[in-house]
């Protein structure tokens, strides 16, 4: 294999990223997650620091009075408990954007103070159902089953109201090149920007400004972490990453979601939030550094992380870059390797350009 073509990412670097993506880390319980990402990123930065609410932050020269974020967040999907019913059935709140219809017979793990314990999602037989007049999924409808038949047994568990649950299942790569999970949105933007730091460290570049390499917790419920750590931070500049939709699958359309496909690399978005001159940048280094992208556009909010950022602080140029990602808020999620290795080098090769005295006025 030539240089070119070689991957940047190690065997390391893939070990970490499937105990990552196994791991649970839930929207307002993201600990467990934010350890073992700061554990990962600890060689390759000089300082580390999480606000009060978990987001945690790696920093390259934290001394420099030029700050620019790189941003990912760290939560994923789950369920509340919210009714446990005389004869031991488990009904649910949403806890983030999980969606009722794939749940049936899938299995969770909820986190308890006494440990993990073990239900299912269960659901009618197809023999029981009546033609023509099946219930399709609904909150009102989808239960937990984690084998007692009293309250009193699922509460002996260690299950009560507010016990969050996710959905179990482990990562594994299809064909060679293809990523898959749950929580691969947005878990993996924290591996690229953790690779993006490992980057730096290794090829010895000097950053004439300080990088804060940002986790943020609770972006799936209205990206609460993000605003609050660019007030803690006070950036100069952010380059958010997040994923968006391939929409090359069946059910999907073109006409209204962009033709958005993974293996055709990294996807740059227009829109009131991304900072024309930071956007600019970015596309200059992919094209300097022959680094495949795509284009897609926003009417109004990207629904990312972007929107904090841009809009705090009187304003900080913020710019994003997607991953596209098939499946979002299932439990096999899946980006393509290659468009993987891309962002991670887009990101890199974008603050390479990035000046402290920059002009970022907006005309």
């Amino acid at each position: 294999m030539s240089k070119k073509n070689q991957s940047i990412l190690t065997n390391h670097s893939i070990d970490f990223l499937e105990k990552y993506i196994n791991n649970a880390a839930p929207t307002g319980f993201e600990a467990p997650g934010q350890k073992l990402w700061l554990n990962y990123l600890k060689p390759y930065i000089d300082d580390q620091f999480i606000d009060n609410y978990g987001t945690a932050v790696g920093v390259i020269n934290p001394k420099a009075e030029f700050k620019v974020v790189i941003e990912a967040h760290a939560d994923e999907i789950s369920w509340f408990v919210n009714y446990i019913t005389n004869d031991g059935f488990i009904y649910l709140k949403r806890n983030g954007g999980s969606d009722h219809q794939i749940a049936p017979s899938m299995r969770v793990n909820i986190h308890t103070e006494k440990g993990t314990v073990k239900a299912v999602f269960g659901w009618p037989a197809i023999h029981t159902r009546e033609p023509g007049k099946e219930e399709t999924p609904n909150l009102k409808n989808i239960f937990l089953d984690c084998g007692c038949s009293t309250k009193d047994e699922v509460e002996k568990l260690g299950i009560h109201v507010g016990c969050v649950a996710t959905f179990e299942d482990e990562f594994t790569i299809l064909n060679k090149k293809m990523f898959v999970g749950r929580a691969l949105d947005n878990r993996i933007g924290g591996f690229m920007i953790a690779e993006v730091a490992r980057m730096i460290k290794e090829t010895k570049t000097k950053l004439p400004f300080g990088l804060y390499i940002t986790n943020s917790v609770q972006e799936e419920v209205g990206l609460r972490g993000a605003e609050m750590i660019v007030q803690t931070i006070k950036p100069n500049m952010a380059i958010v990453t997040d994923v968006t939709h391939d929409t090359q699958t069946p059910m999907l359309s073109k006409i209204t979601n962009g033709d958005l496909a993974c293996g055709r690399g990294p996807v740059v978005t227009y829109g009131p939030a991304v900072h024309n001159t930071v956007l600019k940048m970015i596309i200059d280094a992919a094209q300097k550094n022959k680094i495949p992208f795509q284009r897609a556009a926003v009417s109004r909010a990207t629904g990312t992380d972007t929107d904090a950022f841009a809009y705090a602080m009187g304003g900080v140029p913020s710019a994003l870059i997607s991953l596209p990602l098939r499946y979002m808020h299932t439990t096999v999620e899946s980006v393509n390797k290659q468009d993987v290795e891309n962002v991670i080098k887009l990101i890199f090769e974008s603050l390479k350009s990035i000046k402290p005295n920059m002009n970022l006025k907006y005309f």
